[in-house]
C-alpha cells in the first residue's frame, strides 16, 4: 500500500515545477532515495547502486529508471503509469566500460529531454561524480545546474498526513527508547542492548510497525560521551559512566529522533548542572518559539541559556528532519545556528539537538518538535532529564 493518494504526489510534483521554472530548469534529475520516494513513493533498499526520478516540465509524470531487477519494486510502491518505470540492463552495474547514467542519458534523448538546462543534486549521498561525468559526456547539448536541496525546501512543510506518520514514529520512539533506557544497566554488554533498541524499533506498536531508522541507535559511553556520533561495541556498560542514547522511531520512513542521557550510579555535578541547563534550554525554546522567527533567532535563545551557566558550544542546536533514508534523517535545508535567517513556518518538523560535548564528558538531550501554527510541540514523550539509575 502506497502511503499517500495519487493527489498528494501530484501536488508535490506540481509544487517541484515551479520551484524549476523559478531556476530555470527544464528537467529535474532527482538521486537522493528520500527525494524520489516523495514524489513517486518508491521505497527500496537498491539506492547503492545508481537510480533516479526525472522531472520534466514537459511531461504530466515523473519517470523512475532504476536497475532492472528493482523496476518491479517501483511497480509496488509507486503511482506511477507502467510506461513510466524504466529498469536499465544488469551489465551497467558497476561496470568500468560504462556508468547507469549513460543509460539515463540514452532515456532522456529519446523522450526528447536530452537538451536545454538538466538540475542535478550534486552533493546527494547517492549521486557520484562519475555519475555527473557521465551525463555530461552523454548529453552534450545540455546545460547542467546544480539543484541540491531543491525538493528537499519543499519537503520542510509537512502534510496532516506526513504528521500522522511522524506522531506514530513518536509512538513508536517513546517504546524504543524506554527500552533503551531499562537496557543501559552494569555489566549488560553494549551490543545487548542495542538488539533489544533494535528489535523495539522494527516491532513498533501494537497498531502499525516501525520501519529501519536512517541512522543507527548511536550510544557514546563513558568518555566517548565527549562526542555524538559512536555507535557501540561489545564492551559492558559500567557504573560511574554516562551513556548518551540518540536513536529514533520511523514510520514509512518518517523519522522521530530523540535523545536522552543515563548515569549509572551517583553522576558528577558537573554532568547534573549540564544536564539542568539543557533542559532549560530546550523548555524554554519550546515555550518561545514561534512561526515567523528565524532559526538563527531560535538558537540565540537557546545560546543565551547556556552562557549563563558558562557553557559555549559552537555546534547548530537543530535542523529539520523528516522522510529519509541512511546515513541521515536529517533534510539537509534549515539550521538553527547563527547566519540562517530562514524564517520558520507552521508544520515545519526540528530535531532540536542541543547537546554539550566537552574534552572527556557530555550529556545530550533533545526533542523532535513540530511547529504550530501558534508554538512548538514535542511530538515525543519521554522524562526530559538526566536519568541516573543508581
Amino acid at each position: 500500500m502506497q502511503a499517500f493518494d495519487r493527489e498528494e504526489y501530484l501536488a508535490r510534483i506540481e509544487n517541484t515545477k515551479l520551484r524549476m521554472m523559478q531556476f530555470g530548469l527544464d528537467v529535474l534529475l532527482v538521486c537522493d532515495p528520500a527525494n524520489m520516494n516523495y514524489l513517486t513513493g518508491y521505497d527500496g533498499w537498491s539506492f547503492y547502486t545508481p537510480q533516479a526520478v526525472v522531472v520534466a516540465l514537459a511531461q504530466d509524470e515523473p519517470i523512475c529508471i532504476v536497475r532492472g531487477i528493482d523496476r518491479n519494486g517501483a511497480r509496488v510502491t509507486t503511482f506511477l503509469d507502467d510506461a513510466n518505470i524504466i529498469g536499465y540492463p544488469d551489465d551497467y552495474v558497476q561496470n568500468k566500460r560504462k556508468h547507469p547514467m549513460d543509460y539515463v542519458a540514452e532515456m532522456l534523448e529519446s523522450r526528447g529531454l536530452g537538451r536545454g538546462a538538466i538540475g542535478l543534486e550534486m552533493d546527494a549521498y547517492y549521486f557520484t561524480a562519475a555519475g555527473a561525468e557521465a551525463l555530461h559526456q552523454s548529453l552534450p547539448n545540455a546545460t547542467f545546474k546544480n539543484a541540491y536541496t531543491l525538493v528537499n525546501w519543499i519537503r520542510m512543510i509537512k502534510s496532516p498526513r506526513e504528521l500522522d506518520y511522524m506522531r506514530q514514529a513518536a509512538r513508536i520512539l517513546e517504546t524504543a527508547m524506554g527500552v533503551a533506557i531499562d537496557a543501559v544497566r552494569p555489566g549488560v554488554r553494549q551490543c545487548d542492548a542495542v538488539a533489544k533498541i533494535m528489535a523495539a524499533q522494527a516491532s513498533g506498536t501494537a497498531e502499525y510497525g516501525g520501519d529501519y531508522a536512517s541512522i543507527v541507535p548511536l550510544l557514546p559511553t563513558g568518555i566517548g560521551t565527549s562526542t555524538p556520533h559512536l555507535t557501540w561495541s561489545d564492551q559492558p556498560f559500567a557504573t560511574g559512566e554516562a551513556t548518551i542514547l540518540e536513536l529514533a522511531g520511523c514510520r514509512r520512513r518518517y523519522h522521530c529522533p530523540q535523545t536522552r542521557t543515563v548515569f549509572l550510579g551517583k553522576p558528577p555535578q558537573k554532568l547534573v548542572d549540564a544536564g539542568k541547563v539543557v533542559v532549560e534550554g530546550i523548555e524554554t525554546v519550546l515555550a518561545t518559539m514561534r512561526p515567523g522567527f528565524t532559526c538563527e533567532e531560535v538558537e540565540q535563545i537557546w545560546r543565551k541559556v547556556i552562557a549563563r551557566a558558562g557553557i559555549v558550544q559552537e555546534s547548530r542546536c537543530g535542523y529539520s528532519v523528516g522522510l529519509n533514508y541512511p546515513p541521515d534523517w536529517g533534510e539537509h535545508t534549515i539550521s538553527l545556528r547563527p547566519g540562517d535567517k530562514t524564517v520558520l513556518q507552521p508544520d515545519m518538523t526540528i530535531h532540536f539537538m542541543p547537546g554539550i560535548w566537552q574534552d572527556d564528558w557530555g550529556v545530550g538531550i533533545s526533542e523532535c518538535i513540530h511547529l504550530t501554527e501558534t508554538g512548538a510541540v514535542a511530538l515525543a514523550d519521554t522524562p526530559r532529564r538526566l536519568i541516573v539509575k543508581d
